[in-house]
């Protein structure tokens, strides 16, 4: 595999397997720690569900030596996505901190219930989550204070990775000739 393939591949592997990491331990923090996301939450992992695989058909182009065009507008669509998914994560931040109302009709997300005594046993042990309530902060940000610092960093991959000179062409010098 010649270098130029390779540069075309780091960015697209890297939001990739960035992605999958966050969405994994969302997943893990619900599984393993117990944590009932949001409705909010929940809408904050579609990027994840869009942006991933798109990430990996741009790795799986540039596998396949497809023209850098295609890779890069993989990658910028891919970007475009978890820069909404960035909006989402601020959006979320702020309702938890006071900022701006959060959405009206997001309360806990339990699942359905087949009678009063299944109903009872679940509201002993159902943690339910408010959209506007941090259940979890570590260095003072919240599941989605992290999820906008995770989405913001795919950005920037995705971004850096679609407009960065091709390896051909030679990247602008302060001394070049114009």
């Amino acid at each position: 595999m010649d270098a130029a393939r390779r540069r075309e591949m780091f960015a697209p592997a890297v939001v990739t397997v960035a992605g999958l990491v966050t969405i994994a331990t969302a997943w893990g923090f619900e599984l393993i720690g117990g944590f009932i996301p949001c409705a909010l939450c929940l809408q904050e992992r579609v990027p994840y569900y869009i942006g991933i695989p798109l990430a990996f058909a741009a790795l799986l182009a540039a596998l396949a030596g497809a023209k850098p065009t295609v890779v890069r507008m993989l990658l910028v669509i891919a970007g475009l996505i978890f820069a909404y998914g960035a909006f989402l994560g601020i959006y979320h931040a702020g309702a938890e901190w006071g900022w701006w109302l959060g959405p009206a009709d997001c309360g806990g997300n339990a699942g359905g219930v087949a009678n009063v005594d299944d109903l009872l046993s679940q509201l002993d042990t159902i943690r339910v989550v408010s959209c506007t309530e941090a259940s979890w902060r570590l260095f003072g940000l919240s599941f989605a204070g992290w999820n906008a610092v995770a989405s913001i960093f795919l950005v920037a991959v995705a971004m850096w990775g679609a407009f960065r000179p091709l390896a051909d062409e030679p990247a602008a010098t302060a001394g070049s000739r114009a």
